[in-house]
């Protein structure tokens, strides 16, 4: 098992918090470029988008955000112990539509 690097790490928790520390993450990603970083920018990426296209779903759509909640949480715990989890369903997705981060 490959071990994670501290940046690497770093990066992928600063992703989780909020659009301003997504934001910080990438930036110190591009300094310093770490695969478990842009793994983690990218789902939290995605997650994101999820969220703000649910929030314009009447009903159904507020029900589905708690689902991504759970999402993001299950990809910050999968961070925090440095292994790269992709998020159900959607995280393939994730990695290939936002390679280029």
């Amino acid at each position: 098992m490959n071990a994670v690097s501290k940046d690497g790490k770093n990066i992928a928790l600063i992703a989780h918090l909020t659009l301003i520390g997504w934001v910080i993450a990438l930036v110190m990603n591009n300094n310093t470029k770490s695969e478990f970083g842009s793994f983690y920018i990218r789902q939290v990426l995605g997650l994101g988008l999820c969220m703000l296209i649910l929030n314009f779903v009447p009903f159904l759509g507020w029900i589905l955000s708690l689902g991504v909640v759970v999402l993001w949480i299950m990809s910050l715990i999968g961070a925090t112990s440095g292994e790269k989890k992709l998020t159900p369903v959607l995280g393939e997705y994730f990695q290939d539509w936002f390679k280029s981060l």
